[in-house]
C-alpha cells in the first residue's frame, strides 16, 4: 500500500502543542467536545474496564469521560498499542492533524478487543472556513500571491468511509457546528495559538505574514464576517466518528435497498443525493499562520452547536 503524501510537520505540531500547555491554553472546544463525548458514552449499556484516550490534554478528557484509569497515549503516527489491549478507543480531537488517518484507524481497529467500541471526534467541513477566505484574500492583494495558510480538513462523508476501509463495523459519523464570537480576528488567531492549533503544514509559508498583510485580513474579516455588534464570527465544525471492531454476534448492517420504507419519510424531512450538502460554504482547517502574539482571545459559542448527520 502506498505511503500517503505527508502534509503536516509532526515536529512543528509538537511543539505548538507544548508552547500552548505551557502558557494559558485555551480548552472550550476540547471541554465541549469530551462533553458531547460522555454524553454519548453514557448511552452505552457497557462498563468499559481497558480504556485508552489517544490525543493530546489526555488527562481533560480522562476526568471529562469519568475514566480515570484509562491509557493515555500521544497521537503519533505509529500509536503505542499492542492488538486487543483496549475494549474503548477515545481519539481526542486530533485526528485531523494525522499524516495517514486510515492508518490510525487500523491500528486502533487492531489494538480494540471483538465488539470494542472507537469513538473520535476531529476538526472538519466548515472549520475556519471565514479565516480561509479572509487571508487568501488578502494575500491576493497584497502580494499578488497566494500560499496555504489553513490546513485542509475532511468532509464528513468522506471521513465516515475511513472506518470501514480501516475495518471498523457499524460506522456512523456526525457533525456539530459550533459559532463561536470573538473580539477580532486576531483575538481567533490569538486562541488558535493557545490551542495548539495554528497551521504545522509542511507546504506553508516561511516567511513570517507582514503587517500590512494582517491588516488588510482583520479588515476583510470585520467587512465580511461581523456579527453586526461589534463583533466577528467563526465557524468550528467537531465532527464525530463512532464504529465498533467486528464481532461474530454483533449486529448486522441491512443491505442496501432491503428497507420497507424511506428514512426521509420517517423523519419528516427532504431525501438529498450523496453529492447534495445540507448548506455552507467551503472548507477549513484549524491551523492558520501564527501572528507572534500570545495569549488567549477570548472566544465564545454564540449558540449551541447545530448538528449533520451522514
Amino acid at each position: 500500500m502506498p505511503t500517503p503524501p505527508a502534509l503536516f510537520d509532526p515536529e512543528l505540531l509538537a511543539h505548538r502543542r507544548a508552547r500552548a500547555a505551557a502558557g494559558e491554553p485555551a480548552e472550550f472546544l476540547r471541554e465541549l467536545a469530551a462533553a458531547e463525548i460522555s454524553e454519548r458514552l453514557s448511552e452505552v449499556n457497557r462498563r468499559f474496564q481497558a480504556p485508552v484516550i489517544i490525543g493530546p490534554r489526555g488527562a481533560l478528557w480522562a476526568e471529562a469521560l469519568g475514566l480515570p484509569g484509562a491509557r493515555l497515549i500521544p497521537d503519533a503516527e505509529v500509536l503505542d498499542l499492542a492488538p486487543g489491549e483496549a475494549d474503548l478507543i477515545v481519539h481526542a480531537l486530533a485526528l485531523h492533524w494525522a499524516n495517514d488517518p486510515v492508518g490510525q484507524l487500523a491500528q486502533a481497529r487492531r489494538a480494540l478487543r471483538p465488539d470494542g467500541l472507537f469513538i473520535g471526534a476531529l476538526f472538519a467541513g466548515e472549520t475556519l472556513w471565514e479565516l480561509r477566505q479572509a487571508l487568501a484574500d488578502a494575500e491576493v492583494a497584497v502580494t499578488g500571491g497566494l500560499s496555504p495558510r489553513v490546513a485542509p480538513m475532511g468532509e464528513i462523508r468522506d471521513l465516515g468511509s475511513l472506518l470501514q476501509r480501516a475495518g471498523l463495523a457499524l460506522p456512523v459519523a456526525d457533525s456539530q457546528r459550533l459559532p463561536v464570537s470573538y473580539a477580532t480576528m486576531i483575538h481567533l488567531m490569538r486562541d488558535l495559538r493557545a490551542m495548539g492549533e495554528t497551521s504545522v503544514l509542511r507546504d506553508r509559508s516561511r516567511e513570517p505574514m507582514s503587517r500590512a498583510l494582517l491588516a488588510r485580513a482583520a479588515e476583510i474579516y470585520a467587512e465580511r464576517f461581523g456579527d453586526g455588534g461589534g463583533r466577528v464570527e467563526a465557524t468550528f465544525e467537531i465532527v464525530y466518528l463512532t464504529a465498533w471492531a467486528p464481532s461474530p454476534g454483533q449486529q448486522k448492517p441491512l443491505r442496501p435497498g432491503s428497507a420497507a420504507a424511506r428514512l426521509a419519510d420517517a423523519l419528516g424531512t427532504e431525501e438529498r443525493s450523496a453529492g447534495e450538502h445540507a448548506g455552507g460554504t467551503g472548507a477549513g482547517g484549524t491551523g492558520a499562520g501564527g501572528t507572534g502574539a500570545g495569549g488567549t482571545g477570548g472566544g465564545r459559542p454564540t449558540k449551541p452547536g447545530e448538528q449533520d448527520k451522514a
